[in-house]
Protein backbone atom coordinates (compact mmCIF):
# COMPACT_ATOMS: atom_id res chain seq x y z
CA UNK A 1 0.00 0.00 0.00
CA UNK A 2 0.87 3.21 -0.88
CA UNK A 3 0.15 7.13 -0.40
CA UNK A 4 -0.78 9.64 -3.44
CA UNK A 5 1.35 12.23 -2.52
CA UNK A 6 -1.28 15.18 -4.15
CA UNK A 7 -4.43 13.55 -2.20
CA UNK A 8 -3.52 11.67 0.40
CA UNK A 9 -5.58 8.48 -1.10
CA UNK A 10 -4.25 4.89 -0.02
CA UNK A 11 -3.46 3.46 -3.55
CA UNK A 12 -2.88 -0.88 -2.91
CA UNK A 13 -0.13 -1.79 -5.66
CA UNK A 14 0.45 -5.37 -7.25
CA UNK A 15 3.19 -7.20 -5.84
CA UNK A 16 4.93 -6.87 -9.35
CA UNK A 17 5.10 -3.65 -9.37
CA UNK A 18 8.41 -2.28 -10.21
CA UNK A 19 10.38 1.15 -9.25
CA UNK A 20 9.86 3.91 -11.91
CA UNK A 21 6.34 2.68 -13.12
CA UNK A 22 3.67 4.49 -13.75
CA UNK A 23 0.20 4.16 -12.34
CA UNK A 24 -2.78 6.64 -12.11
CA UNK A 25 -4.42 7.63 -8.61
CA UNK A 26 -7.85 6.39 -8.69
CA UNK A 27 -9.16 8.72 -6.13
CA UNK A 28 -7.56 12.21 -7.82
CA UNK A 29 -6.01 10.93 -11.51
CA UNK A 30 -2.69 12.17 -10.49
CA UNK A 31 0.01 10.47 -12.98
CA UNK A 32 2.38 8.96 -10.51
CA UNK A 33 5.71 7.40 -10.48
CA UNK A 34 7.06 4.85 -8.25
CA UNK A 35 10.09 5.74 -6.95
CA UNK A 36 10.83 2.91 -4.76
CA UNK A 37 9.52 -0.65 -4.09
CA UNK A 38 10.52 -1.24 -0.55
CA UNK A 39 8.42 0.30 0.90
CA UNK A 40 6.35 1.76 -1.78
CA UNK A 41 6.41 5.09 -2.20
CA UNK A 42 5.23 7.40 -5.11
CA UNK A 43 5.76 10.76 -6.21
CA UNK A 44 3.97 12.95 -8.90
CA UNK A 45 5.38 11.75 -12.57
CA UNK A 46 7.19 14.15 -14.69
CA UNK A 47 5.69 15.83 -16.98
CA UNK A 48 6.82 15.63 -20.60
CA UNK A 49 7.21 18.60 -22.87
CA UNK A 50 6.98 18.27 -26.55
CA UNK A 51 10.67 18.16 -28.09
CA UNK A 52 10.39 20.59 -31.19
CA UNK A 53 13.76 19.36 -32.24
CA UNK A 54 15.09 23.40 -31.45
Amino acid sequence: MAECPVCAADIQLPEDTVKGELIECPDCGTELEVTSVNPFTLAEAPSEEEDWGE
